[in-house]
């Protein structure tokens, strides 16, 4: 598209893209905007080296003009968008483009991959969060996805209100809490299971969380409390019915003394089976597949369109609108603006868009798009506890419908001005 752009002579029109859903996944009531803090670290590195202009020249993808053109190639635009953590309906122009089209037009590919996989990460999380109440949930899901979205997935949940994760190089690269414990292969390393706790508490303490069904259960979690003297600091469920075994797990650890001991389950949970297990002796769990598969959508469905354009290249040229008339997949034409209306109560009773100028508030309603960039250069940046908080603000702004499990419709409307 760029190149014919450059040769058709419209590849500086002033343009306007919007990245937005045209409905939220099936039965979900609302979604989560994550990823926000990475498409940033996108805009900012996005670069062609050497090696990248050759192989689109070499393979006849771009021509002398194309690849000058995208050697020098800098986002110099603007950048609109929904903060991360805040929750998003149908419609919600999630981000808005400003720049040349060319400069706007490669940018689109690298951003949905990243706000279509870290939202539905997250608006799982959220989901799931929402279900555990009180309870921690830790992500362990590496291991059931490639390892550059492991550490995508690792950040989104904690956005949307995972305490931590297994991941470590998430613990590296953006500060997210880390977390673990052994796998079975551990104990059936040892001679012994009483061998292999031995060295893990030797070397990891009593606060430490041993994994007790790779064998007996009860003798597992006997042995891990003879062990640290009563004073261990969690188990591990990975198994079973979840439910009944943690009773007879607490059941037993409190006769042994060991009262302050949690349990910790996993084993293929979702915001359903956590649900399950509200009234279950649990302290915490941790969620693998999928969380990191988003519970079923894997993917938000955003789209990245263009919505208004310039009529020439001159500095005086008119912003028209443009859309799409494709059946079932329309969009609205005009740059968006957008706020949260909020009642009396300060409750979300809708989502309100406004085609070309900002829709009117009163004291209370939320004006939902926040600069992200401005002449190319980064401005706002925030970090994952602002983006947690602001998360859980948003949310508890909804009605109560949005934390129900049942399939549903998204609990505000929205409404175009």
């Amino acid at each position: 598209m760029v190149r014919a752009a450059l040769g058709s002579g419209t590849a500086d029109r002033h343009s306007v893209f919007e990245l937005f859903p045209r409905r939220l996944p099936e039965g979900r009531r609302y979604g989560v905007v994550a990823g926000v803090g990475r498409a940033l670290d996108a805009i900012e590195d996005f670069r062609f080296d050497e090696a990248e202009l050759e192989f689109l020249r070499s393979h006849g993808i771009v021509d002398d003009a194309t690849a000058d053109w995208c050697a020098n190639y800098r986002f110099t635009g603007n950048v609109w968008g929904y903060a991360e953590g805040e929750v998003y309906f149908p419609g919600s122009p999630l981000l808005v483009v400003e720049g040349t089209f060319a400069e706007a037009c490669v940018l689109e590919t690298v951003l949905l991959s990243i706000y279509n996989y870290d939202s539905a990460v997250a608006s799982a999380a959220s989901r799931m969060v929402a279900m555990a109440q009180d309870r921690p949930c830790i992500e362990m899901g590496s291991r059931r996805t490639n390892e550059g979205a492991a550490v995508a997935a690792a950040r989104a949940a904690y956005v949307a209100g995972f305490g931590a994760s297994s991941n470590l190089e998430a613990g590296r690269r953006y500060g997210v809490p880390t977390t673990g414990t052994a796998a079975h292969s551990f104990t059936l390393l040892h001679d012994s299971e009483s061998d292999a706790f031995a060295a893990q508490l030797a070397a990891l303490g009593s606060d430490t969380t041993l994994l007790v069904d790779t064998y007996d259960v009860e003798e597992a979690v006997r042995t891990g409390v003879r062990l640290t003297e009563g004073r261990l600091g969690a188990v591990r469920l990975d198994s079973g019915d979840l439910p009944e075994t943690s009773k007879q797990v607490r059941q037993l650890l409190d006769s042994l003394g060991a009262t302050d001991t949690r349990i910790i389950v996993t084993s293929d949970l979702d915001e359903w089976q956590i649900a399950a297990l509200a009234s279950a002796p649990v302290d915490g769990y941790g969620v693998g597949t999928n969380l990191v598969t988003g519970s079923g959508h894997p993917t938000c469905g955003f789209v990245y369109k263009l919505v208004a354009r310039a009529t020439g290249t001159g500095p005086d040229a008119e912003l028209l609108p443009v859309a799409k008339k494709s059946v079932n997949k329309t969009s609205v034409g005009g740059r968006k603006f957008a706020l949260r209306r909020l009642d009396e109560d300060d409750q979300a009773t809708e989502e309100v868009i406004g085609i070309g100028t900002p829709p009117d508030g009163d004291h209370n309603d939320r004006p939902l798009l926040t600069e992200l960039v401005r002449g190319g250069e980064i401005v706002g940046r925030t970090s994952l506890d602002q983006a947690r908080e602001r998360h859980r603000s948003s949310l508890a702004e909804l009605p109560l419908a949005a934390r129900k499990m049942s399939r549903g419709e998204a609990v505000i409307p929205t409404t175009y001005l």
